[in-house]
């Protein structure tokens, strides 16, 4: 499943991220984070100090991940809204989910602040992108001036992360779609 090349910790690693978004932390069992990474029983103790250990460094790589794909997208040539869709439109398989989004859902997660804490500067670090985003387009006139650019980017967050949950429920993309399409609508300049 994974290159040869690749270290045993970075294979538990990637198996974790995987089962995390799969299973949840409580469904992640050590067994089943080995058997996918084809790693032996004492690998997981060998490079960290114990599940949680190894969850909140397969968090971490997941929120570095989805950080920089946002911040790729966001800076893109192009006009504020023109980025704004652009972010809202990128390929995402919206039936699996948000892998950092799907951690909020998690008790075990939240329980811990050591392992909530990525997930809430993650989503904390791309709001105010977007913010940003949307200021840049307020100042130039794009975006009417009355707009509060950190409430706009909270709703951009909020359809992307409730439209995951309505196609997720539906088992179609297309609610995930519509919430976007929706919000492109609000947003478009005049």
């Amino acid at each position: 499943m994974y290159s040869a090349a690749m270290s045993t910790a970075d294979r538990l690693v990637e198996s974790t991220r995987e089962l995390l978004w799969e299973r949840g932390y409580v469904g992640t069992s050590p067994k089943a984070i080995l058997e996918r990474a084809a790693a032996g029983q004492g690998s997981m103790y060998h490079h960290f100090k114990g599940k949680q250990d190894l969850a909140l460094a397969a968090i971490r790589r997941t929120a570095d991940e989805m950080t920089a794909t946002a911040e790729s997208v966001l800076s893109r040539p192009g006009t504020p809204y023109e980025r704004i869709e652009a972010y809202l439109l990128r390929e995402r398989d919206v039936l699996r989910g948000c892998p950092v989004g799907r951690l909020t859902m998690d008790p075990d997660v939240i329980a811990s602040d050591a392992l909530r804490a990525p997930v809430d500067a993650t989503i904390a670090r791309i709001r105010q992108r977007l913010a940003d985003v949307v200021e840049e387009g307020r100042q130039q006139g794009q975006f009417a001036a009355d707009l509060d650019a950190e409430e706009i980017a909270s709703a951009v967050v909020a359809t992307v992360q409730g439209g995951y949950v309505l196609a997720r429920a539906s088992g179609s993309p297309a609610a995930f779609d519509a919430g976007v399409r929706g919000l492109l609508a609000l947003l478009r300049p005049a």
